[in-house]
């Protein structure tokens, strides 16, 4: 074990388990780093036809980032170790996405931000009841990363610009029906699933022979794709407005009680992201990462939900409207001398 993951080969199976049950095993510097290594021996050892990852038995498959730490080293240390963090993070999601060989992830239980991170690029994603999927970012004055950029704005009838700005929970099922997993497997399965795939089974077949269909329901869909038509804020916020029925008044409540800041950067990563390869929506992150570590929301966020846990945080500006355009224009401006890059170099 390295950095609270188990890393084992077997029968040409590479074997990734994320075991921090205690917090919910939340992404360390030490864990992302063991992990990425990892797959840059196994993208060129051809022994190793697949990669699966998965979590200890409990409550979750990965909750995050540990950001409580980044928030701290940032204080002590400055914003320069603070992101040595999400630099090692994002090529990490690189890596998983070209690796070239399947990458299977078990999603069983809660899922959040970085947990969805080093599971989503991969080929294959696996959901059940216990899964738990959410990017809930903008809650701690922050914004989706991990690659979110690339995956959510590509989610149909703009359910991922929905997910993104309101940090909503979705269950396996419609995680599933969304696509950001790939297939609904009971828990009482998966047990099996990994033994037929260190077996040698077809990874297709064995997964077509233990997946049932996901159930219906879960999300407004037609009232997501209604109010967040719009890539202009403004007009969103109004269509929230002018409905009195429960989904939009709850939305615009929840849009209002996050991070004002973040808020509005993330409409504006969202967009850009749209036309953007994930080289460049990781690209784009990093540089972005640079602004919020500099700024107070996420560090605010950070304290109000995670530290004191006094769910009041004192947002920078009072309202999503009062967030001047250029602010949220600088978080997109490159660093030519912090500019994240990727490759196979461990």
């Amino acid at each position: 074990m390295s950095g609270a993951v188990h890393v084992e080969e077997r029968n040409g199976v590479g074997m990734l388990t994320l075991d921090r049950p205690q917090a919910l095993n939340a992404l360390s510097l030490a864990m992302v780093q063991t992990v990425s290594r990892t797959l840059c021996r196994w993208h060129d050892d051809p022994a190793i036809r697949a990669v699966l990852v998965k979590a200890v038995p409990g409550r979750a498959f990965c909750a995050g980032g540990d950001i409580r730490v980044v928030i701290e080293t940032a204080a002590a240390e400055g914003v320069p170790a603070a992101v040595r963090f999400f630099f090692e993070e994002y090529r990490m999601n690189w890596r998983i996405a070209h690796l070239g060989k399947p990458f299977v992830a078990l999603l069983d239980g809660i899922t959040m931000g970085g947990g969805v991170g080093i599971s989503v690029h991969g080929t294959h994603r696996i959901a059940t009841e216990n899964t738990l999927v959410a990017m809930p970012e903008t809650g701690i004055g922050f914004f989706p990363d991990v690659g979110a950029s690339h995956v959510l704005p590509r989610l149909p009838q703009r359910t991922g610009y929905y997910l993104g700005l309101t940090g909503a929970r979705l269950d396996g099922a419609t995680a599933t029906r969304l696509g950001l997993a790939t297939h609904y497997v009971p828990t009482a399965t998966l047990e099996a699933l990994e033994a037929d795939l260190v077996a040698g089974g077809e990874i297709e077949d064995l997964l077509a022979r233990h997946s049932v269909e996901p159930a219906p329901g879960g999300l407004d869909v037609e009232a997501i794709a209604d109010h967040f038509a719009s890539d202009d804020l403004g007009q969103i916020l109004a269509s929230l407005e002018a409905d009195d029925q429960p989904f939009a008044t709850e939305t615009l409540r929840t849009l209002r009680e996050k991070s004002p800041f973040s808020i509005a950067v993330t409409m504006a990563e969202l967009s850009r992201g749209r036309t953007l390869d994930l080289s460049a929506c990781l690209g784009m992150e990093y540089r972005m990462v640079h602004r919020f570590l500099e700024a107070s929301d996420f560090a605010e966020g950070v304290r109000a939900q995670v530290i004191d846990k006094d769910k009041a945080p004192r947002w920078r500006h009072a309202r999503i409207e009062a967030v001047p355009a250029g602010e949220v224009e600088a978080c997109f401006a490159a660093r030519p001398e912090r500019e994240l890059t990727f490759d196979w170099q461990a």
